[in-house]
């Protein structure tokens, strides 16, 4: 008991580290981003990839890559339903320092969304269940192969298209949903691909070697693709939309889709009772209402590093300026100097 109480306290330590890593990295990749759409005049969230060039995007990168390896160790230590609630930090850090390093101001009503997504996820911890035992990638590969598990991959890869090739090309860059949708779906095939791989690995240092096992392999291959893709749509959420709306909507969508991915193919919920399932339950309830708190006080901007002007206004923003209001007329100073910068660039 000790021992797997010792290893769920080094699986959270390293959470909580790499989702100060990640929620920084939000932060300076967008930094790096708005400088490359400065600089070429074409945004990567319509298809530019100068940010490529950029050096504070590839610093933002290895960030959030030393983040992501912090939290691959954390899966090998903790169960998917520990570990995953803790990226709640992220939103705090992306928040706090888009507060004031982007100058997306967020609001007081905006702080009580994010203490509700911390307890919300201190709900979800509190109450999670312990990880069953696994000795070997083959049975790591049973579960995978489970019908039940099957059928949600299927389902996740039958969305991915319909939003990749109908929804993206029209509403990507109108409704965040779209982007992080992309992301979230691909990320809790990630995160089962991840734990696979890092138990697998743990296994092999303690003198079981599972790298001679081709489930192990594959369980790789997975984990490159679901991760390119993941980067390649919040690369185009992160140029596109507000930092502090990205991080908790990708957070709650992420957070919820790998959940249920964990409770089918690891069976979470089995051995727990009633009390439990309802606590985390509306521990997650708790989260999505801190996240709605902040989507609906938060001035949903949009970058304007559109090339050859400004970025097309929000539905909301548009909505209020259509009924009159005059708030809403004028854009943020530093967007419009870098729409200034990138016309002057075009008539050059």
């Amino acid at each position: 008991m000790d021992v797997i109480a010792k290893e769920n306290l080094t699986g959270v330590l390293l959470a909580l580290v790499s989702s100060g890593f990640i929620g920084a990295s939000f932060i300076i990749k967008k930094k790096g981003l708005k400088k490359a759409a400065a600089t070429s005049g074409v945004r990567a969230g319509v298809g530019g990839y100068s940010y490529l060039s950029e050096p504070l995007w590839w610093f933002g990168m290895i960030t959030m890559i030393v983040g992501e390896v912090a939290n691959f160790v954390a899966y090998a230590f903790a169960p998917a339903v520990l570990v995953t609630p803790l990226g709640a930090l992220s939103i705090i850090v992306s928040a706090i320092l888009a507060h004031f390093l982007l100058n997306e101001k967020l609001h007081a009503q905006g702080v009580v969304g994010c203490v509700m997504c911390i307890a919300g996820s201190v709900v979800v911890v509190i109450h999670a269940p312990e990880e069953h035992p696994i000795n070997s990638v083959l049975q790591l590969w049973n579960m995978a192969t489970q019908p039940g598990f099957l059928f949600y991959v299927a389902s996740v890869i039958v969305l991915v298209f319909i939003l990749v090739f109908l929804y993206a090309p029209q509403y990507g860059n109108s409704n965040v949903l779209v982007f992080t949708g992309i992301c979230s779906l691909m990320g809790s095939l990630s995160v089962m691909s991840v734990k696979a791989l890092g138990t697998a690995l743990k296994l092999t240092f303690e003198g079981k070697n599972q790298l001679l096992y081709s489930e192990t392999w594959f369980f790789t291959f997975v984990v490159a693709i679901c991760v390119i893709t993941q980067m390649n749509y919040l690369n185009k959420a992160l140029d596109t939309f507000n930092t502090a709306i990205v991080s908790p909507i990708y957070y709650v969508m992420f957070t919820s889709l790998t959940i249920l991915a964990s409770v089918i193919m690891f069976k979470d919920w089995a051995d727990q009772n009633a009390g439990n399932v309802i606590s985390e339950i509306c521990g997650f309830i708790v989260v999505l209402s801190g996240t709605i708190l902040l989507h609906t006080t938060k001035d949903f901007e949009r970058s304007s590093s559109f090339k050859g002007g400004y970025a097309p206004l929000s539905p909301t923003l548009a909505t209020r300026l259509y009924n009159g209001s005059s708030e809403f007329t004028t854009h943020d100073e530093e967007d419009a100097m870098l729409a200034d910068q990138i016309s002057l660039q075009r008539q050059g």
